[in-house]
């Protein structure tokens, strides 16, 4: 099986409205961060795309992570971004997170500016050239349900 019907296969787990969400948030990403490392876990509790200049997890700036009821984007650096506005959540010593409901929230000029910011602070630089490439590194054989449905 090739690497994008794997991907496709983890994304079609979810609720429609949540797969469209999914692929809508990734393709975003895809367009912003055009030479990343998609770095794709299908995990207990959550799917997660990740997105870094390499294949070093240490080294991912963001990544969208998905269960049955929410789609938010990490900033895994985000505690220490600029954020006057206050639109990230969490109060982990690193990590912070955006919950979307539509990938044109992205578009917002606060989050592009949160965006900016955490790739400008990346301790590692996205390459200048290349293009983006998927490696799936963990699928656990045991997950929550991913569609709201089959929660009840």
């Amino acid at each position: 099986m090739t690497t994008a019907k794997q991907v496709d296969g983890f994304i079609a787990k979810f609720d429609p409205a949540q797969q469209r969400l999914i692929r809508s948030m990734r393709a975003a990403m895809r367009k912003r961060l055009p030479t990343a490392v998609e770095l794709v876990y299908d995990n207990y509790n959550f799917f997660v795309i990740g997105y870094g200049p390499n294949e070093r997890a240490s080294d991912a700036v963001f990544s969208i992570a998905a269960n049955s009821k929410n789609v938010g984007l990490a900033f895994l650096q985000g505690a220490t971004l600029p954020d006057p506005k206050r639109r990230l959540l969490g109060a982990g010593k690193r990590n912070r997170f955006m919950r979307f409901t539509s990938a044109s929230e992205l578009r917002d000029p606060d989050v592009q500016a949160l965006v900016r910011a955490a790739v400008a602070q990346a301790m590692t630089p996205f390459p200048r050239t290349g293009r983006v490439r998927t490696v799936v590194k963990s699928v656990s054989a045991k997950q929550r349900p991913r569609r709201e449905s089959a929660r009840t």
